[in-house]
C-alpha cells in the first residue's frame, strides 16, 4: 500500500487554501477594503510599517547595552567594528528575511514551504521568541514599577529611608573599612580608619575588615522592587505588585494587537517615536550638567582606544551588539513584512531600518554616559567606577543619577516611561510573530478569532510569567536569557541561510526578490550573494563556535546558579534547537523515494504551492495549475 504524504500544518496544498467570502473585510477586523490580500490583510501604510520595525528591532538593548560596550571596547574605536558587523552580518541577514516573507506572504514557519525539510527553522524561531517574550513582558512590568514609584516629590531610591525598609548597609558613600589592630600589651582592637589616622597608624597587609555596603538604589531594587531572595533556590512568594504591573503590561500588548497591524501599527506612531524625544531631553539635560564632557569622553571621546582593535573579544562583541539588537533570526521580522504589499521595496525598508537602528544605539549612548559622567563628577569617581550594563544600569546606576538632578521626579518619569515604550514595541512584534504562526498553520479554525487568540495567548503567557515576578524572578530572567536568546538565534540564523542560499538556491532566490523590486543588474545581487553564500554563513559559525568555547555558567552578579539551574537551561535550549532535526526526520520519512537520499531531496524541494501568496503575482515562474492529488516528489517552481 502506498504511502500518503502528510504535509505538517502550514504546508498546504492550493485546493486546501482558504477561500474566504467577497465581503471578508467587512467582516474581519484585520481586513480592511484597500488591503491587497483579503485574506491575511496588509498594512494600512508604509508608515505602520516602517515604524513597527524600528519598534521591533530599537529595543531595551539600544539603551542599556551598546553605550557600555562601546566604553568597554575602546569607546569611538568600537564603531569600526560595530559598522563592519553591520554591513556583514546584519543587514544581510535583516534585508533575506524582510524578502522572504514579504514574498510568501506567510509567516516564519509557514514560510518553509520553500524549504520543506527546514520547517523546524522556523519552529525554533517561534519558540525562541516565546521563550523571550514570556520575561521580556516582567521587566517591562519592573519598567512600570519604577515608573509609578516617581511619582514622589523625593525618590525613594535618592537615600536610604527607613519607611521602606534601608538597613544598616545601605549608605550613599561607601563606608570606610575597619582595621584589626594588635596592640603592644598584646590585645587586639577593632578600630576605625579615624583613629588611625589621628594616632599615624596604618593597618598590617591582612587586618583590614570590609563593611558590607549598598548604595540607596541598589538596596532599593533588591530589597523593594524585587524583594530578591539569596538563590533561584529559594522562589518565594509571588512578589503581588510586580504581578499586577506584569498583568498591567499583558493588558497594554492585548490591547494594542486586539486588530493585529490594524492597531498594532497606529499604537507604534506613538511608541516608537517618543524614546527619541525623550534621548533628545536627556542628551539636553545632561549636556549641560557639570563632569557631563567625562562621561561623553569615556564613552566616546579622546578616551578612545584604537588599540583594542587587536582584541578579537572586541570583534565578537561587535558581531553579537548587532546580531541581537537587529532581532533577525527571531521570526519577528518575516511575520511583519508578510503583511506588506507584494511589490513593497523590502531592500529600502532594510537599509533605512538598519540605520535607523544602530545611529539610535550610538545616540543613546550620548544621552546615558553624559548623565552618568555627572554622577561620577559629583561622587568625586571615575566614569568607569559607575558604568554598569543591563539591570545594573536601567534600574541602579541611571536611576541613582537621575535622583541626583534638580527635579529628578520628571526626569525618572521621563526615563522609565521611555523604557516601557521601547519594551512594548519589541513585544507587540514578537507577539504577533506568535500569532501570525498559529494563524498561518491553522487559517480556518483562527483566523476570524484573531481577538480570542490573542486575548489566550496574552493569559497564558502571563501565568506562565509569574515565576519571573516571585522573589527568585530575577535568576529565572537571567537564567533563560542566558541560554534561549543565545544559541537559539544563532544556530536559527545559521540553518536559514544554508537553506535559503545552498538548497533552495541562491539565484533562484534573488529572481524572486526581483519579482517584487524589479531587476537589478549583476553588481547590485554581488555583495549579497558573496553574504548570503559565504560571509555571513561563516562569520556567524565564528560566533557560536567562540560563544560555545568561552561558555561560563550563569551567574547573576556573584551570586552562582546551582547545578539543576544549569542543566535545565541546557535543557530549554536543547529543546528549541532539537526541532530543526527532528522535523527533518518527519519531511524525509514522508516523501517517496527509492533511497534515503531521494527521499532527502524530495524533502528538500519546494511545496508545490510555494511562492506569492495571491495568484495575480505568481506569474510564469510559478505554475498554479498543479495535481492536487499528487504525492511524493513535489514539482519544482519554474525559473
Amino acid at each position: 500500500m502506498d504511502k500518503k504524504h502528510l504535509p505538517l500544518p502550514g504546508f498546504l496544498k492550493k485546493d486546501q487554501q482558504i477561500q474566504l467570502p467577497e465581503n471578508t473585510a467587512a467582516t474581519n477586523d484585520h481586513v480592511s477594503e484597500g488591503d491587497e490580500n483579503v485574506e491575511r490583510g496588509n498594512w494600512s501604510s508604509k508608515a505602520d510599517y516602517l515604524l513597527s520595525m524600528i519598534g521591533y528591532a530599537v529595543g531595551l538593548g539600544n539603551v542599556w547595552r551598546f553605550p557600555y560596550l562601546a566604553y568597554r571596547n575602546g569607546g569611538g574605536a568600537f564603531l569600526i567594528p560595530y559598522i563592519v558587523m553591520l554591513t556583514l552580518a546584519g543587514i544581510p541577514l535583516f534585508f533575506l528575511e524582510c524578502s522572504f516573507g514579504q514574498f510568501a506572504s506567510l509567516g516564519p514557519v509557514a514560510v518553509w514551504k520553500a524549504v520543506p525539510i527546514l520547517q523546524g527553522v522556523g519552529i525554533t524561531m517561534v519558540l525562541v521568541s516565546t521563550f523571550v517574550t514570556i520575561y521580556y513582558n516582567c521587566i517591562i512590568g519592573y519598567s512600570l514599577y519604577y515608573l509609578f514609584a516617581s511619582f514622589q516629590s523625593t525618590l525613594p531610591w535618592a537615600d536610604c529611608f527607613s519607611w521602606w525598609g534601608a538597613d544598616e548597609t545601605c549608605s550613599k558613600t561607601p563606608k570606610d573599612p575597619l582595621c584589626n589592630l594588635t596592640l603592644n600589651d598584646g590585645y587586639f582592637e577593632i578600630v576605625n580608619t579615624t583613629w588611625l589616622q589621628t594616632n599615624n597608624e596604618t593597618c598590617p597587609n591582612g587586618s583590614e575588615i570590609s563593611i558590607p555596603h549598598q548604595g540607596p538604589s541598589e538596596q532599593y531594587w533588591d530589597s523593594v522592587a524585587l524583594h530578591r531572595s539569596s538563590s533561584i533556590d529559594e522562589t518565594g512568594p509571588v512578589v503581588w505588585y510586580l504581578a499586577l504591573c506584569l498583568l498591567l503590561a499583558w493588558i497594554i500588548v492585548g490591547i494594542a494587537l486586539s486588530k493585529g497591524i490594524k492597531s498594532s501599527g497606529k499604537v507604534v506612531y506613538f511608541t516608537a517615536t517618543f524614546p527619541y524625544v525623550v534621548l533628545i531631553i536627556l542628551l539636553i539635560r545632561g549636556a549641560t550638567l557639570d563632569g557631563a564632557y567625562k562621561g561623553i569622553e569615556y564613552y566616546i571621546g579622546s578616551q578612545s582606544n584604537i588599540t583594542k582593535l587587536r582584541e578579537a573579544e572586541v570583534w565578537k562583541d561587535a558581531a553579537t551588539q548587532i546580531f541581537y539588537s537587529l532581532s533577525v533570526a527571531w521570526g519577528g521580522l518575516t511575520a511583519l513584512s508578510s503583511y506588506n504589499k507584494f511589490h513593497n521595496n523590502c531592500y529600502t525598508d532594510a537599509i533605512i531600518v538598519c540605520i535607523i537602528n544602530c545611529a539610535t544605539s550610538v545616540f543613546a549612548g550620548f544621552a546615558i554616559f553624559s548623565i552618568l559622567g555627572h554622577m561620577a563628577h559629583k561622587q568625586d569617581k571615575l566614569v568607569s567606577e559607575v558604568a554598569q550594563s543591563g539591570f545594573g544600569l536601567a534600574f541602579i546606576a541611571y536611576p541613582e543619577a537621575l535622583a541626583q538632578l534638580p527635579v529628578a521626579p520628571l526626569w525618572s518619569i521621563l526615563f522609565f516611561f521611555m523604557l516601557v515604550t521601547l519594551g512594548l514595541d519589541s513585544q507587540f512584534a514578537s507577539i504577533e510573530t506568535i500569532i501570525t504562526t498559529l494563524l498561518d498553520q491553522f487559517p480556518n479554525v483562527l483566523r476570524t478569532k484573531r481577538i480570542f487568540v490573542t486575548s489566550g495567548v496574552c493569559l497564558i503567557f502571563f501565568f506562565l510569567g509569574l515565576v519571573c515576578v516571585t522573589q527568585a524572578g530575577i535568576y529565572w530572567i537571567n537564567l533563560i536569557d542566558h541560554f534561549c536568546a543565545g544559541w537559539g538565534i544563532l544556530v536559527a540564523a545559521i540553518a536559514e541561510l544554508a537553506g535559503i542560499s545552498w538548497i533552495y538556491g541562491i539565484n533562484r532566490f534573488i529572481k524572486d526578490i526581483e519579482m517584487m523590486i524589479g531587476e537589478k543588474n549583476w553588481v547590485f545581487w554581488l555583495w549579497w550573494r558573496a553574504c548570503w553564500f559565504f560571509i555571513t554563513p561563516c562569520l556567524l559559525m565564528a560566533i557560536l563556535i567562540w560563544s560555545l568555547v568561552t561558555f561560563e555558567p550563569p551567574t547573576y552578579g556573584k551570586i552562582e546558579y546551582p547545578v539543576w539551574a544549569t542543566a535545565l537551561g541546557w535543557c530549554m535550549i536543547i529543546f528549541i534547537i532539537l526541532w530543526i532535526p527532528v522535523v527533518a526526520i518527519v519531511k524525509i520519512v514522508q516523501n517517496k523515494g527509492s533511497n534515503l537520499w531521494q527521499k532527502i531531496v524530495a524533502a528538500s524541494k519546494p511545496t508545490p504551492d510555494w511562492g506569492p501568496y495571491l495568484k495575480q503575482h505568481r506569474g510564469e515562474r510559478y505554475d498554479t495549475n498543479w495535481d492536487s492529488t499528487q504525492t511524493g516528489i513535489p514539482e519544482m517552481a519554474k525559473m
